[in-house]
């Protein structure tokens, strides 16, 4: 699953994960992601921080109340930088946190090795 408010970002991450054979649910926000979500199997979340609605910590924080997803690693994917937001995402339960300027190059590998099961071909 892919959360971003930006259309543009989104097609890009969702290219390269179809590309390789994933299946990609999108989300525009984080309101909009928690409604997507309910009883299907993702594998892997990757959110924006700064969305209308729902910003990308609070969606991590209802995310992981939700017992089928407690342990769906959730991927920040921003242009923070900043130490302290880092810390706000993982004590919200994030894995890991990605600055977007470098997403071109390093989205396919950096997300497959995220994934526990190989795409289906």
């Amino acid at each position: 699953m892919i959360v971003d408010d930006s259309a543009s970002l989104r097609q890009v991450v969702s290219i390269a994960l179809r590309g390789a054979g994933y299946e990609v649910t999108e989300g525009s926000d984080g309101a909009d992601a928690l409604k997507k979500l309910t009883g299907q199997k993702v594998h892997l979340i990757v959110s924006d921080v700064n969305m209308p609605n729902m910003d990308g910590i609070s969606f991590v924080k209802a995310v992981k109340q939700l017992p089928a997803y407690l342990f769906t690693p959730i991927v920040m994917l921003t242009t923070e930088w900043q130490d302290d937001k880092k810390r706000e995402g993982q004590a919200a339960g994030a894995k890991a946190w990605m600055v977007s300027r470098s997403i071109r190059r390093n989205c396919w590998p950096w997300c497959r090795s995220w994934f526990f099961p190989e795409p289906r071909r």
